[in-house]
């Protein structure tokens, strides 16, 4: 596809100023929202922040307190669910236990009227697209977990819906099935073209698995983009910490270039030209420890607290001089100093690279904390 023909499509999902209220509980801040065609992206985001009030007000469930959404240029807030191009796969399956499988994939299909002339075959394309093609006798009680989740997958497919929603379908399965069956559902993406929303509070699973991703926050959007845009570059301290680790740093910016400077006046690297107070990110991997002799002048030193070994990675934590908490930094393979000197209390220097460190305006810090 062209990108003027990409321009041109509508969007797959449109929110303007959608918001919800209970009572005078605001579950959802008015939020804007466009999804694109074929996107596979994820609401993320803690428990009671919003992402399942979303995927509800997308797929029907719940009616929105003010606002428009739309599904292919078409408004659909005064719609009952089965009128939208929207399927959904719930955490909990919900298959038909007295039902083949085979059966519970066509059930859509079946009380949507399709003849039973293109209902079979579109039964056995869903089932091809999910790896079952020989289980459609069994009943659900016969499957694994790991099955039982791709039988929900296939029976909201099979219907051809302009979206698919998925609520947390991973949450039930045990950690190695579920990394698993986080890259097959990929793989269905891929081959299906549909658009996929996804919710989930794993921000592993989040960042493996989707094209963009938002993370909300307290009923709001903190940030929409791909997952390296949030994990490299984060706008607000509440991203930087909910997705995966960060090292903190209370800093003053000033007129120095590649610098910014500690309470007792170090300075640090940090390429920015904020001003004023604010928060230094750097991420453990972005950090360099070294012996004090070898680092650089704008390195931190400090004594080592804990040497965490984790097999593909040495985690060390690190008390410095004028920073409050310990330090984290990774060490991948064979790096400067072998884990085996990585002793407590021994001395050592941290530093970065000026592009790893990413400054955080102090007002971020003081919305979140309202």
């Amino acid at each position: 596809m062209s990108a003027h023909a990409a321009a041109a499509q509508p969007a797959a999902i449109t929110l303007r100023g959608v918001t919800k209220r209970y009572g005078g509980h605001v579950a959802l801040k008015p939020i804007e929202l466009e999804i694109a065609e074929g996107e596979f992206f994820c609401l993320l985001g803690p428990s009671g922040c919003g992402k399942t009030t979303t995927l509800n007000l997308i797929g029907g469930f719940i009616a929105p307190t003010a606002g428009e959404i739309f599904i292919r240029d078409e408004r659909v807030d005064r719609l009952p669910p089965h009128r939208r191009s929207v399927n959904t796969v719930f955490q909990s399956y919900a298959l038909f236990p007295h039902m083949t499988v085979r059966d519970n994939v066509g059930f859509g299909l079946k009380m949507a009227r399709i003849p039973s002339s293109e209902s079979a075959g579109r039964i056995e394309e869903a089932l091809g697209l999910v790896g079952l093609e020989t289980f459609g006798e069994r009943l659900p009680t016969q499957l694994s977990g790991g099955q039982q989740q791709r039988v929900a997958v296939a029976r909201a497919l099979v219907n051809r819906p302009a979206v698919l929603l998925l609520d947390e379908p991973l949450g039930a399965l045990d950690l190695k099935l579920r990394k698993r069956l986080q890259v097959e559902l990929t793989q269905i993406h891929r081959d299906v073209g549909t658009t996929f929303v996804y919710v989930t509070h794993d921000q592993e699973e989040a960042m493996s698995m989707s094209t963009r991703m938002a993370v909300l926050n307290d009923g709001r959007i903190e940030q929409i983009g791909t997952p390296s845009e949030i994990y490299y570059k984060p706008n607000s301290r509440f991203v930087a910490d909910f997705i995966g680790e960060s090292n903190f740093l209370e800093v003053e910016t000033g007129s120095q270039s590649g610098v910014v400077r500690l309470a007792d006046g170090r300075g640090v690297p940090c390429n920015s030209s904020a001003t004023g107070r604010a928060t230094l990110m750097v991420r453990p991997e972005a950090i360099h420890v070294s012996d004090p002799h070898d680092a650089p002048e704008s390195s931190l030193k400090g004594k080592i607290v804990q040497t965490s070994f984790l097999g593909s990675q040495t985690r060390i934590a690190v008390s410095c001089d004028g920073v409050s908490l310990p330090l984290t930094a990774s060490q991948f393979g064979r790096e400067r100093l072998a884990a085996r000197e990585l002793t407590p209390d021994r001395e050592v220097s941290l530093w970065w690279d000026a592009d790893d460190a990413v400054l955080l305006a102090k007002e971020s810090m003081e919305e979140e904390v309202e």
